[in-house]
C-alpha cells in the first residue's frame, strides 16, 4: 500500500492541533491514568512503620479483604442504597419532565426550582436533612407528629440516606430528560393521535422508546454514581451511631483505611475492588443496550 505523503500545510496544522490538546492529555495522564496505575500498585502493598515507605506483600490485602466481615457489610450497604435510589431518581424526574415538557403557566419557575439540588453544595445539602431527620425537632417528626429516629435506627438509616440521594439526583435527571423529549419529533404524536392512541398508550408505545437512548445514559451514569457513594453517610450519620455500620459504604472504607487509619495498601485494594466490581456491572448494562434501547 502506497503511503500518503502529507503537505507541508497539512504536517503545520497536525503539530498545532497536537500542542493544542497537550495540555488535556498532560492532564489526564497525571490527574486520572497515573493515579489508577499508582493505586493499583499500591493495593499490593503495605504502609511501612510510622507511615514511612510501602512493602509489597503481593495479594495478602486482597486475602484480607476477601475475609474482612465489615467490607461485606459495606458492599451490601452500597448494593441497598443503589437498588432503591436509582429506580426511583429515574422515575420521578421521567415524570416531572414528561409533565413540564407540556405547554402551562409558570413552567420555567418550576424548572428552576426542581434543579435547585443540583447547584447546592453537596455538605450543605447535608447539613439541612440532617436538620430535617433530628429526632427531637426535626421537621419530618413535627409533621408527622413522631418521634421517629431517621438517622440513628438501624432498619430505616439507610432509607434516609437514599431519600436524600434520590432528591438531589431530581433535578438533573429531569433536564437530561427534558432535554431528550424535546427532541422527540410532533410528528409520532400526531400520527397517534389520528389512531386514536391515548395519552398513556403514546407514552408508552412512542414517549419510553424513543426516549431509551437518554434513559440508558442515564441508569448508567445513576449506577455508577450510586455504588461510588461516600459524601452523604459520612455527613449526615453520627460515625457514632449504632446504625453508621448499616449505612457506611465501600468509598467510606477507602477513605477510613487510607487516610484515617493510614493504611493506605489495604484502602486501595477496597477501592480497586469496587472498581472491578462497578467496571463488570457497566458492562453488563452495556451488554444490555441492545434489548431496550431503540435509536431513532
Amino acid at each position: 500500500m502506497k503511503r500518503i505523503r502529507k503537505t507541508r500545510r497539512e504536517r503545520i496544522e497536525g503539530y498545532w492541533g497536537l500542542l493544542l490538546v497537550a495540555p488535556t492529555i498532560i492532564g489526564l495522564i497525571l490527574l486520572n491514568f497515573y493515579p489508577i496505575v499508582q493505586t493499583i500498585w499500591l493495593s499490593f502493598c503495605k504502609t511501612g512503620d510510622f507511615g514511612l515507605g510501602n512493602k509489597f506483600v503481593g495479594a495478602a490485602n486482597y486475602a484480607r479483604l476477601f475475609h474482612d466481615t465489615e467490607v461485606w457489610q459495606a458492599l451490601l450497604n452500597t448494593f441497598k442504597y443503589a437498588l432503591l435510589q436509582v429506580p426511583f431518581s429515574i422515575a420521578i424526574p421521567l415524570v416531572l419532565a414528561v409533565l413540564l415538557n407540556r405547554k402551562m403557566k409558570c413552567r420555567s419557575v418550576y424548572r428552576t426550582i426542581f434543579f435547585l439540588p443540583m447547584i447546592c453544595a453537596p455538605a450543605a445539602v447535608a447539613m439541612v436533612w440532617k436538620w430535617i431527620y433530628n429526632q427531637d425537632y426535626g421537621l419530618l417528626n413535627k409533621i408527622f407528629g413522631a418521634h421517629i429516629s431517621w438517622t440513628t435506627d438501624p432498619k430505616i438509616a439507610w432509607i434516609s440516606v437514599a431519600i436524600v440521594g434520590i432528591w438531589s439526583a431530581i433535578g438533573n435527571n429531569m433536564i437530561l430528560f427534558l432535554g431528550g423529549l424535546q427532541d422527540i419529533p410532533k410528528d409520532y404524536y400526531e400520527a397517534a393521535a389520528l389512531d386514536g392512541s391515548t395519552g398513556v398508550h403514546a407514552f408508552f408505545h412512542i414517549t419510553l422508546p424513543l426516549l431509551s437512548p437518554m434513559m440508558f445514559f442515564v441508569v448508567q451514569t445513576g449506577i455508577i454514581g450510586a455504588l461510588s457513594l461516600f459524601d452523604l453517610p459520612y455527613m449526615i450519620m453520627d460515625r457514632s451511631s449504632r446504625a453508621f455500620r448499616y449505612v457506611e459504604s465501600v468509598e467510606y472504607l477507602f477513605y477510613h483505611y487510607s487516610f484515617e487509619l493510614s493504611d493506605r495498601g489495604y484502602g486501595a485494594a477496597i477501592v480497586i475492588f469496587m472498581l472491578v466490581i462497578i467496571a463488570v456491572i457497566s458492562w453488563i448494562v452495556q451488554k444490555s443496550e441492545k434489548k431496550w434501547v431503540y435509536y431513532n
